[in-house]
This record gives C-alpha cells, sequence and structure tokens, in this order.
C-alpha cells in the first residue's frame, strides 16, 4: 500500500437510478465491466465448473434437479442480467438493487427467494472495494459481483474436494461459506494497515514529515470505508443468525453466529486503528511542536549571548570627541583591543556554563 499512487477510496458510489424513476429500473453504467457467467452444478458427489456459461447451459442445468452456483462477473450487460432475473423468477426491486452498486449491507427477503447485499474487497487494498450480492431461493445461489476476480477462491477449492461438507449441506451453508470468506478477507487488508500505521509510528518518533500527516489521513479515510461497510454488515449477520428472518436454518444459524463474531472482531480493529491514526496525528504535532521549541531554545540562548555583547559594541562604538578624559579613555588603551574582546569572550563562556547548569543545554 505504501509508496505507491493510490487512488482515494469512494465514501459511497456515484452510480444510481435517476430522480422519479420508477421501482425496478436497471441503470447502466458506462464503469461497468463485462458480464460474464461462471456456472458450478452441485452434486453430493460431483462439481462440474463452466468458465463462460450460456442461458441455456443454465437453464439445462437447472432441469437436471442438481444444486447451481451461477456467479454473474460484471453488470454492463442489462438485458443479460433480466434474462438471468427472468429465469431464476427474480423480482424487479431485487435486481435493481443487485444493478445499482450504491446498496448498504443488507438482506431482503421476498416471496420465493432472498438477496443479501455485502461489500467485499480482495484482501489487500481498500480500493478493491465492490458490493458483492448473493441470491438464494433454498437450493441454488445467485452472486452478483461488479467485476471479475474475488476472494472466493477458498470456496471454490472447497467444492473440489470430494469430501467437503460444502456439497452436502445445502443452499444456507454454501452462502454462509461465502460470507465468512468475504468476512476473513478483511482480516489481511487490516493487518496491512496496522503494519504501516506502526511503521508511520516509527518515522513520526524519529523524524516526523508533513508526507506522513497525509498518509496518516488518508488511512483514517480508508478505515472509514471500512468501518460503514461492516457496521450494517454486523446487523445483518446477526438477524441472519437468529433466525428472525426465517432464511436458514438452525443447523446453519450456529456457524453464522461464528462470521457474526468476526464482523464484531473486525470491526473492534477498525476503531483500534481509527484510534492509533488519531493519536499518531496528535503525536505528529507534539513532535512537530517539540522541534519547533528545540529551535527557539537555541535561537534564545544564543540571543541572550549576544544581548552583553552588543550592549558593550553599542557603548564603545558611541562617537564621543576623545579630548576629553571622561570620554571612554579606554579607547587610547594601548591593549583595548584585546581587552575588550577577551571580555566579551568571558561573558559569552560565563553564560553558556550558566545555561549549563541550569540544564538547559
Amino acid at each position: 500500500m505504501s509508496g505507491k499512487t493510490k487512488s482515494k477510496a469512494k465514501f459511497v458510489s456515484r452510480h444510481r437510478a435517476p430522480v422519479g424513476a420508477p421501482p425496478g429500473t436497471l441503470v447502466h453504467d458506462e464503469r461497468a465491466s463485462p458480464t460474464g457467467i461462471r456456472l458450478t452444478v452441485i452434486s453430493d458427489d460431483h462439481v462440474e465448473e463452466v468458465a463462460d456459461a450460456s442461458l441455456a447451459a443454465i437453464e439445462k442445468a437447472m432441469k437436471s434437479g442438481k444444486r447451481l452456483w451461477v456467479d454473474v462477473t460484471g453488470l454492463a450487460d442489462l438485458e443479460l442480467l433480466s434474462a438471468i432475473g427472468a429465469l431464476f423468477s427474480i423480482e424487479e426491486l431485487a435486481l435493481e438493487d443487485i444493478a445499482n452498486t450504491n446498496q448498504r449491507p443488507k438482506v431482503d427477503t421476498y416471496e420465493k427467494h432472498a438477496l443479501i447485499v455485502v461489500h467485499m474487497f480482495d484482501g489487500k487494498s481498500v480500493d478493491s472495494k465492490e458490493q458483492f450480492a448473493i441470491l438464494f431461493d433454498g437450493r441454488h445461489v445467485v452472486t452478483f459481483q461488479e467485476r471479475p476476480g474475488d476472494c472466493l477462491e477458498p470456496v471454490r477449492k472447497r467444492l473440489r474436494q470430494p469430501a467437503g461438507r460444502i456439497r452436502t449441506r445445502g443452499a444456507a451453508y454454501f452462502v454462509y461459506a461465502i460470507l465468512d470468506t468475504i468476512l476473513d478477507a478483511y482480516f489481511p487488508m487490516l493487518e496491512t494497515i496496522g503494519d504501516e500505521l506502526e511503521d508511520l509510528e516509527d518515522k513520526i518518533t524519529k523524524d516526523p514529515h508533513p508526507r506522513d500527516v497525509g498518509r496518516l489521513h488518508q488511512l483514517k479515510r480508508e478505515l472509514l470505508v471500512v468501518k460503514r461497510a461492516l457496521w450494517p454488515a454486523r446487523e445483518m449477520l446477526s438477524a441472519m443468525s437468529r433466525e428472525e428472518l426465517g432464511l436458514i436454518p438452525s443447523e446453519v444459524g450456529y456457524f453464522l453466529r461464528d462470521t457474526y463474531d468476526h464482523a464484531i472482531q473486525l470491526i473492534d480493529i477498525v476503531e483500534t486503528y481509527r484510534e492509533l491514526a488519531t493519536g499518531l496525528l496528535d503525536l505528529y504535532l507534539s513532535s512537530v511542536s517539540t522541534k519547533m521549541n528545540e529551535v527557539m531554545k537555541v535561537l534564545t540562548i544564543i540571543s541572550t549571548i549576544f544581548i552583553p555583547l552588543s550592549f558593550l559594541a553599542g557603548i564603545w562604538g558611541m562617537n564621543f570627541t576623545p579630548d576629553s578624559s571622561w570620554n571612554m579613555p579606554e579607547l587610547r588603551w594601548r591593549y583595548g583591543y584585546p581587552v575588550a574582546l577577551t571580555i566579551m569572550v568571558l561573558i559569552a563562556v560565563g553564560l553558556l556554563y550558566l545555561f549549563r547548569r541550569k540544564r538547559w543545554l
């Protein structure tokens, strides 16, 4: 993360339906990635993966009676999204929430299925944040992500293992596995932020620099983005684990409570890091103030030493006539100049000795 120019993490997406648009309106986003479909056909003893599946292949797999995981990457093709919605009887409001990627983490229940929306990171950078939607009807699971590439490879590896219980536990357990993996990806990302905060702490303590303040503000902004993703996700997981919505069987709710605990732990980490970043900002200001005080102390000591020297030089520099014996007779002394310099040096040395005794130096 450090040492590279990074774009700012967005607080909210600017992509939304026009004001006054009817419910269920799908709005095309020019920045959306091309739409692709990855189909996984799941049975107790076999898993078949199709990298670039068609609607016909999905429909054929549905007729086989096996469980499906349809992973849609990219939301540019609204017609294809609508066709997938028709194939799985997805309500228009649910499709709108899927296509308009400014949703907060939530869970919505419909007549035939449920829709879960979370924010997913790749485990490396806060800038990788994207909306991830999960739709399941008790048998099939359809997921929608904004672009290719995700943190779900561990789930795919578990599916490929013959003895994995993820094959036999049903759609609800599979949804839990996805949510748990997405939440787990937050940990390495926050560890990276924590390591950078520790490095900044060392730099600020030893040699504070203005660029450290800019990076601290950027890290606080990134932590706020993560916090806004976690707080509603925590409430969503709490509701799902308590079976309030009737979506998750009790044997899966037990696992979801563990994911809920992970969400609480992540929120605690985010709050700790935000407090640490605030403390480092205070430390920077304190360090800069201390350095400034040291500079001012040195300048003050130098000025104090030169005050008596300037006083003597000012007296001896007055241009009174030397004819009178009262007008600085020392100006006519043979060794007057060396004596004057010696007096000035002794005064300076004496003041330095005094400052050292007072522990001002």
